[in-house]
């Protein structure tokens, strides 16, 4: 039976969390292993695409192409642990307080697929949606979980459960978010810095 339920959607870079988990797992990729450095031309080329086309994903491939899954496998643990530390303080609680008071909560995500669910097993998502990654080529993407394929993917998962959506409220820090932004009720503007509403 098709029924209406209240979702709240959560973005989680800057929103949930201080910084940009995909650019900081590069950091730290160049901080314990000698192979991303092999590739600092192929990053050169896409850190100038990103000036020239901010809202396409060729360049962000190119910023992660160093990646295998052996690698992502082995430095992945150690990276989880310290981004953890980045989780703005009311993050957990916010969570928690939305489903106590009945609402649907999405995580929706356009970090990659092999960080996020990790980055907040601890939290209590009804959903979590990020970028898929191919698994063999950890660096391509299979959806690209930004923009208004934030709102197709919380689509998705209302019509697998057979829901009317009603979003209540969403969390961001970037007009990036808008698609998702605009169709909740209540717009939550986080200032990334901070972690404090704008």
């Amino acid at each position: 039976m098709i029924k209406k339920v209240n979702i709240v959607l959560f973005d989680f870079d800057g929103t949930l969390s201080a910084r940009d988990s995909n650019r900081e797992f590069v950091k730290y990729c160049f901080k314990h292993s000698i192979r991303p450095w092999l590739f600092l031309p192929h990053l050169f080329v896409g850190g100038v695409a990103s000036f020239l086309n901010p809202h396409g994903d060729w360049w962000r491939q190119k910023m992660h192409c160093f990646l295998t899954p052996q690698m992502v496998s082995k430095l992945k643990p150690g990276f989880i642990e310290q981004h953890k530390r980045l989780r703005f303080d009311w993050a957990k609680e916010t969570v928690a307080n939305e489903k106590k008071a009945g609402n649907k909560v999405i995580l929706v995500s356009a970090s990659m697929d092999y960080l996020v669910p990790e980055l907040v097993s601890d939290m209590d998502f009804d959903a979590i949606y990020t970028s898929r990654m191919d698994a063999k080529k950890p660096w391509r993407y299979v959806f690209s979980c930004w923009g208004k394929n934030k709102v197709i993917a919380m689509d998705s998962w209302a019509r697998k459960h057979k829901y009317i959506p009603n979003v209540v409220r969403a969390y961001s820090d970037s007009k990036t978010d808008m698609p998702m932004m605009k169709i909740a009720k209540e717009q939550v503007w986080i200032d990334r810095k901070t972690g404090l509403r704008k």
